[in-house]
C-alpha cells in the first residue's frame, strides 16, 4: 500500500516543498528512510515509533519505506515527524488519507505523541500558498506564526491521538488577528528603540548630520573618534529615524527569523522595525555571514533590511571583515556545498565605529590623556581594516571629543530627523519608476548617470578630488551617490559643488594627507 503526504523543510531562508513518500509491503519488520536524510531526519524513525505506540496506534511489523522527494536534495530538521507518523499510519489502514489529500503537514513528536513546534514555518507556509494548498496541519505553537499568511486553513494540534477522527473542524485554528494580505504597515517604533532620541547625544552635529545623510540614503556609515565620543549612542540611535518596513520587507524579515528560529512560539506577529544586530568582536566568520554543514543565516542576514554595527570594526578578525565585502556589494551571501548552492538575502547598512588607535587618543590627547601608541602599532591597527573593505563604506566621519560648556540643545531630535529622512525617501522613490532602483545607495551604471545629474561646477570638483585623494574608481561612485543623497536632503534635483564638497569631506579616510 502507497501513501504521499505533503511536507516541506527550509533551505537557506526559503521552503523546499518534499513530499513524504510511504510504502508498507510484506516483509521483515524494518524502516528505511531514502532520499538523503540527515541524522536528525533518520532518527525520526524511533521518534514515530514510540509516539504511535504511545497515542494507541499499532506501528506495522512489515516492512516500511519511506521516500523524501525530491531525493537529490538533501534534507535536514525534525519537521518530518508528523507527516512521516501519518503516512505510516495511512498505509497501515488505522488513519483515513482523505483529510491529508493536497494538506501540508508539518511538525515534530515527541516520544510521548505530543506534537512540537518546528522553525521555518512561515516560508513553508508561502511555500503551500503558492502551490495552491490552503490546509495545513501543524503544531499548536506554530499556528499563530503561519496565520500571518492570509487566505490558509489551519489546522493545529497538540497530539498525534488527535488525528484519529476524521472531522478536523474542532482543531481549526482561528487567527486573532487578519492575514498578511490585510494588514498594513503601521511604521510603530521598536519598544527598544522608544527611549532613544537623538537629543541625548551631546553636541556632534556633524556626527548627527552624517548619520541622518547615511539613513537617507542606507548609506554605510563608519565613525571614527576617541572613547566616550558618543559613536555608539548615535549607532543605537540609527533605526529611530529610517523608514518603516514595507508590507512586503517585513514578511521577507519575519521569513529569515522563522527560517533561523528567532521568532518563538505564541502570540507571534510580522516584525515591523527594521533589525538591528550587533555581534560581540569574536565572532566568527561564520557567524557573520552564515555556514555551516548545513548552511545557516549569520548575522548579515539576520541585518537584512535594518542595520549592522560593528563596534571597535578593527578588533574583528581580519578573515570576518573581509568576507563582509562580496555581501556589501552583492547584497546577498552565497554559501556553495557540494549538494547545493545557499543564497541569503543581505540587503543591510553597514554601521560601525573605531578609535584612532588601540589606546584610543592618537590625535586627541589631553593633559590626563596621553596615547601611548607608536607609530608601528597605529599603522598595524589601522591596517586591519583593507583598503577595498573602506571603499565600500560611503561615509567615513571623525567624532571629535564635544566641548561641553558650549553644547546647547540643538534640535537634533530623532522626531525631526525622520521627517528629513521620509522626505529624501520620497523623492528616491519617485525616481524609482525610471532607474528602477529605491535607494541611492543602490545606485549603478546608467541608473546612477541619470539620477546624478552633476552641475558643471561638481562635476570640475569631482574630477579634482578624484585626482587630488587618489579616490579608486569604487570610491568615486559612492562619493556620487552620497551626494545625490546630500541634494535629496537639499530637495534639489541637480547635484552642485556644495553636494560634492560634503560627500568628500565624509571620506576622510580615504582622503591622502602629508601627515
Amino acid at each position: 500500500m502507497y501513501a504521499n503526504v505533503c511536507c516541506a523543510s527550509v533551505q537557506g531562508v526559503e521552503a523546499l516543498w518534499i513530499d513524504v513518500e510511504t510504502d508498507i509491503s510484506p516483509g521483515l519488520p524494518q524502516v528505511n528512510v531514502v532520499g538523503l536524510p540527515d541524522p536528525a531526519v533518520r532518527e525520526s524513525v524511533e521518534r514515530v515509533r514510540a509516539a504511535v505506540k504511545n497515542c494507541g496506534f499499532q506501528f506495522p511489523l512489515q516492512r516500511i519505506t519511506v521516500n523524501l522527494a525530491p531525493a537529490d536534495q538533501r534534507k535536514e530538521g525534525t519537521a518530518f515527524d508528523l507527516a512521516i507518523a501519518a503516512g505510516i499510519l495511512i498505509v497501515s489502514g488505522q488513519l483515513d488519507g482523505g483529510p491529508f489529500a493536497g494538506t501540508l503537514v508539518i511538525g515534530e513528536l515527541a516520544l510521548s505523541g505530543e506534537v512540537r513546534p518546528v522553525p521555518g514555518v512561515l516560508p513553508m507556509v508561502e511555500q503551500a500558498k503558492r502551490r495552491g494548498i490552503r490546509r495545513v496541519l501543524l503544531p499548536a505553537g506554530n499556528a499563530a506564526e503561519a496565520a500571518l499568511i492570509g487566505g490558509m486553513d489551519l489546522y493545529a494540534v497538540t497530539h498525534l491521538s488527535q488525528l484519529a477522527g476524521k472531522d478536523w473542524d474542532a482543531l481549526r485554528f482561528a487567527a486573532e488577528r487578519p492575514g498578511l494580505g490585510q494588514m498594513r504597515a503601521n511604521g510603530a517604533d521598536d519598544p527598544l528603540q522608544a527611549d532613544l532620541d537623538f537629543a541625548d547625544v551631546i553636541g556632534q552635529p556633524t556626527a548627527k548630520r552624517a548619520v541622518l545623510t547615511a539613513a537617507a540614503g542606507r548609506h554605510n556609515l563608519l565613525l571614527s573618534g576617541p572613547p566616550g565620543t558618543g559613536k555608539t549612542m548615535l549607532v543605537r540611535r540609527l533605526p529611530g529615524i529610517l523608514p518603516p518596513l514595507t508590507e512586503e520587507e517585513a514578511l521577507n524579515v519575519t521569513k529569515i527569523y522563522s527560517a533561523a528560529g528567532k521568532l518563538g512560539t505564541g502570540n507571534v506577529s510580522l516584525i515591523r522595525s527594521r533589525p538591528f544586530r550587533s555581534p560581540h568582536h569574536t565572532i566568527s566568520a561564520g557567524g557573520l555571514i552564515g555556514g555551516g554543514s548545513v548552511p545557516r543565516p549569520g548575522e548579515v542576514t539576520l541585518a537584512h533590511e535594518g542595520v549592522l554595527f560593528l563596534d571597535e570594526l578593527p578588533e574583528f578578525s581580519r578573515q570576518a571583515l573581509e568576507a563582509l565585502r562580496q555581501p556589501l556589494e552583492d547584497r546577498e551571501v552565497t554559501i556553495a556545498r557540494s549538494r547545493a548552492v545557499f543564497r541569503f538575502p543581505a540587503r543591510f547598512m553597514l554601521a560601525a565605529s573605531m578609535n584612532p588607535c588601540p589606546c584610543g587618543f592618537h590625535l586627541h590627547e589631553t593633559e590626563d590623556q596621553r596615547c601611548t601608541c607608536s607609530t608601528g602599532r597605529i599603522a598595524a591597527y589601522r591596517s586591519r581594516l583593507s583598503g577595498p573593505l573602506l571603499d565600500r563604506i560611503d561615509l567615513q566621519v571623525e567624532v571629535p571629543r564635544p566641548v561641553l560648556h558650549a553644547a546647547k540643545p540643538d534640535g537634533w531630535t530623532t522626531a525631526k530627523m525622520r521627517e528629513f529622512v521620509m522626505v529624501a525617501a520620497e523623492r528616491q522613490q519617485s525616481r524609482a519608476s525610471a532607474t528602477g532602483v529605491r535607494w541611492n545607495c543602490d545606485l549603478t551604471g546608467r541608473a546612477l548617470r541619470d539620477a546624478c545629474k552633476l552641475r558643471p561646477d561638481a562635476a570640475k570638483l569631482l574630477d579634482s578630488a578624484y585626482r587630488a585623494h587618489g579616490f579608486s574608481m569604487r570610491a568615486h561612485e559612492r562619493v556620487l551617490k552620497l551626494a545625490r543623497t546630500i541634494a535629496d536632503l537639499d530637495e534639489q534635483d541637480a547635484v552642485g559643488a556644495d553636494h560634492v564638497a560634503e560627500a568628500i569631506h565624509y571620506r576622510f579616510l580615504d582622503r591622502k594627507t602629508d601627515s
